[in-house]
């Protein structure tokens, strides 16, 4: 098996590095500070593929509805997610990968799902983080639910449409030259130790008509519907204008309020808003 790994990476000289620690710990917020210390390109971070901090192929195991879904998901059990990740990993062909891993044992299975050279070095979370910071994680995961993706969040969007996110950005530096150093972001999976949580219909479209009323043209929100369609919602609204007013202009502002604030309540995905112009009423 090492043997067919190394042919198919012969015109790559990939170094494999592996990080290691019980789930809860730290890995994921630490990674990136190993990559940057060790000049590593790339990670293999719970089924995504990350590359020079843009996420470029793979699904979250963060997104699997239950903890053993997640678990297979970590470990690429699917031969399609599987095989997308090792198209890309041989497309950007990285000279380096940082493997996250809750043990050695894990991190080895993943070089080998993943086709990938053996790791030549392991990184345990002991041997880089305080006993002191690998509590505060787990109590971070435990009692906070807070789970670590070392990726922007505006790539996360997508794949955790619905789910809380937080950026989390840590700066180089001091005062007004400090540079960004990075960013991660935090999120609060379904499996998450606070139980499970879900938004009704009921609380987008509501979103929509207090929305409409903000908006000094629209006279009233007659009927609002709301459907879910791949990780994304399809908004459509019927309203009733105030005469002489600028129609189109206040039917774009619906769109694109509506959109803002369903993304900084929800978290959720918009897909297209579409209004429609039922009726056009005086004030009076």
């Amino acid at each position: 098996m090492n043997n067919d790994n190394d042919r198919s990476y012969d015109n790559n000289e990939m170094t494999v590095y592996a990080l290691t620690g019980k789930s809860g710990t730290g890995k994921s917020y630490h990674a990136m500070e190993v990559c940057e210390k060790m000049n590593i390109e790339s990670i293999i971070d719970d089924g995504l593929f990350i590359y020079h901090n843009n996420v470029v192929a793979g699904i979250s195991a963060k997104t699997d509805p239950t903890k053993i879904g997640a678990v297979k998901a970590a470990l690429f059990r699917k031969d399609i997610r599987k095989a997308e990740v090792v198209k890309k990993i041989r497309e950007y062909s990285p000279s380096s990968i940082l493997i996250l891993g809750t043990s050695d044992r894990m991190a080895q299975m993943i070089a080998q799902r993943l086709e990938l050279p053996k790791i030549s070095e392991i990184i345990h979370i002991e041997d880089i983080t305080t006993q002191k910071q690998r509590d505060e994680a787990v109590r971070q995961r435990k009692m906070l639910g807070k789970h670590i993706v070392p990726a922007p969040t505006a790539q996360l969007k997508r794949q955790f449409s619905g789910y809380f996110l937080d950026a989390l950005r840590i700066f180089r530096g001091w005062g007004p030259l400090r540079d960004i150093e990075e960013e991660k972001t935090v999120v609060r999976p379904t499996y998450s130790y606070l139980g499970d949580f879900f938004i009704t219909e009921k609380t987008i479209t509501d979103i929509v008509y207090i929305t409409g009323r903000q908006i000094p043209e629209i006279f009233e929100l007659k009927k609002v519907v709301c459907e879910k369609k791949n990780e994304e919602l399809l908004i459509k609204a019927n309203a009733v204008m105030r005469k002489d007013s600028p129609i189109v202009r206040a039917a774009v502002a619906l769109q694109r309020e509506t959109a803002k604030q369903i993304d900084k309540m929800t978290g959720f995905n918009v897909g297209h808003i579409n209004i429609d112009i039922r009726e056009v009423k005086s004030s009076l």
